[in-house]
């Protein structure tokens, strides 16, 4: 199968509660981190998805490779192996704020490693996606995104990084170099100002983030800022997109992942930077109607609908 998609890095399992975990006692199952967040995102958008990963052989990730799979993500990259899979407790906070609980350490995808590439795979994909986050789990993890950036954007795909500064993975400094040594075999990123943005490169303001990403190489870059919407930016001719108002908030979860699965997506469909942007920003809009990291994943008919008929600041 030829991908339009690949997306690498680490999918969670999510104990979710209705409130906050000062209080929560009652917790759902659900599946989520922001690689298998953004993969489903893409799958909706339209894309032919992939998730590279590894995961373990208990019966919560079976549970986990066929929620992908009911979803359209391909789960042929999937590696099964000893040992757990991680995952992340967390209670509604509709803001956006609080703290995740994380039960990762030593999961089965930290032990991701360049030999679980497929050559012939990643360079017939038309775009990959990963995080800060996969590159800041391990060694062997940052080795596997380096090498699957190489073949990707050796032949031709769309090479799309979305920073995700995490300090309990990583520090400002590491999460700097690490941007500096990928720019080259990027063409777009996607930090986020302030959180992002303010790690990478000491700054707060989307205009100059965008021109440092320009100058360490990489032609594209979209600067997210929460509700102050979006900053465009190719090659430096940029343009400020409005924020596109969700319907319903009930948890910021996940929809920085949908932006990125979406935005990627769309791209690797030949969309413009610009168009995929706009339907990104429809996409995480919706999101924040659900709970936990997939708890609404809009089609790419939803989108476009939300798109067209929300009126913009």
């Amino acid at each position: 199968m030829t991908h339009d998609v690949v997306v690498v890095g680490e999918p969670l399992l999510e104990f979710a509660a209705a409130e906050p975990l000062t209080d929560a006692v009652t917790f759902t199952l659900g599946f989520s981190g922001d690689a298998l967040n953004a993969a489903v995102a893409a799958a909706a958008a339209g894309a032919r998805t992939a998730l590279l990963t590894r995961l373990g052989t208990d019966e919560l990730s079976d549970r986990l490779v066929a929620f992908l799979a009911a979803r359209g993500v391909d789960t042929s990259l999937v590696r099964r192996v000893g040992g757990q899979t991680g995952g992340y407790v967390l209670g509604a906070d509709p803001a956006g704020v609080r703290g995740f609980a994380y039960l990762r350490a030593g999961s089965a995808a930290t032990t991701l490693e360049p030999s679980d590439l497929d050559p012939d795979v990643l360079s017939s994909a038309k775009a990959l996606l990963f995080s800060g986050i996969t590159a800041g789990l391990s060694p062997s993890c940052a080795d596997t995104v380096r090498a699957a950036a190489r073949l990707v954007r050796g032949s031709g795909g769309h090479v799309v990084y979305d920073p995700n500064y995490r300090p309990r993975l990583t520090t400002a400094e590491r999460a700097a170099a690490l941007f500096a040594e990928l720019a080259p075999d990027l063409t777009v990123a996607l930090p986020s100002a302030p959180a992002d943005t303010a790690a990478l490169f000491g700054c707060t303001d989307a205009v100059e983030a965008a021109a440092r990403v320009h100058r360490l190489g990489v032609p594209y870059a979209v600067v997210t800022r929460g509700a102050d919407g979006l900053r465009v930016s190719d090659r430096g001719a940029g343009l400020d997109l409005p924020v596109v108002p969700a319907p319903v908030l009930v948890d910021a979860t996940g929809a920085g992942d949908c932006f990125a699965g979406t935005l990627t997506a769309r791209l690797a469909l030949g969309d413009t930077l610009l168009d995929a942007s706009r339907l990104a920003s429809a996409a995480a809009s919706l999101a924040l109607g659900g709970r936990g990291g997939t708890g609404l994943i809009p089609t790419l008919t939803q989108t476009r609908t939300h798109l067209t008929t929300t009126p913009t600041p």
